[in-house]
């Protein structure tokens, strides 16, 4: 199945988490909202919302946006680091999915949202990435060319029990190598997220390096 936009609106994710092992740590409606409000708090009324990408929002993004840019924020690197026992995984063979994590630097695409759209865009978004959680909305300075602009980031949340850890580089392989849920398997994200940083000029050597471990894996090299 493809994560789209009329499924996230449906509400047949939440409905899907509710009856799962992750259900207790489901957020409603109302917490995703004031989540969103919280996270605009600093930004002035009726602006331009910024929103940094640099995994599945790249090649599969399902919100409208106005323009995007392709840039570097500092600080946090990409990682696969975020258990996830439905979607791409199981629970009995949790998949992985990538996160930002502490230290080093991410290149990836920062998204425009019109402000005539943010509260719509920002809610389809919130569902998809905050329905549990997983992760912290956090503003970055997202640095394109000689511009530098605010955006908002999605941070792994280390407090959450999905969060990997120091998961090992084979580790790491053997789960994308194996895991499968119903929006497909942890490899497919990978190979998909390699091919969306591609297709933008964004070549991540430490991902490159781990998609071809995990075909040789698959073809048993």
């Amino acid at each position: 199945m493809i994560l789209t936009r009329a499924y996230l609106e449906s509400g047949l994710l939440q409905k899907a988490i509710a009856q799962s092992k992750l259900g207790k740590l489901l957020l409603s409606e109302a917490e995703l909202q004031a989540s969103i409000q919280q996270t605009l708090a600093r930004q002035k009324p009726n602006s331009d919302i910024w929103l940094f990408a640099y995994g599945s929002l790249i090649w599969n993004p399902i919100f409208h946006f106005a323009e995007y840019r392709t840039g570097t924020i500092y600080g946090l690197h990409r990682r696969f680091c975020l258990w996830t026992p439905l979607g791409r995984g199981t629970p009995d063979n949790p998949g992985l999915v990538l996160g930002l994590d502490r230290g080093g630097s991410c290149r990836g695409i920062a998204y425009r949202i019109a402000a005539a759209n943010v509260m719509s865009e920002l809610t389809i978004v919130w569902r998809r990435e905050m329905i549990v959680g997983s992760y912290v909305p956090t503003w970055v300075k997202f640095y394109h060319d000689k511009q530098v602009v605010e955006a908002i980031a999605f941070v792994v949340n280390r407090r959450r029990s999905g969060y990997a850890g120091n998961i090992s580089f084979d580790a790491t392989v053997d789960t994308l190598a194996t895991a499968k849920g119903e929006l497909g398997s942890s490899a497919d994200y990978l190979f998909q997220t390699v091919d969306g940083l591609n297709s933008v000029g964004i070549h991540d050597k430490p991902l490159l390096r781990l998609r071809d471990r995990v075909i040789a894996k698959q073809q048993g090299i």
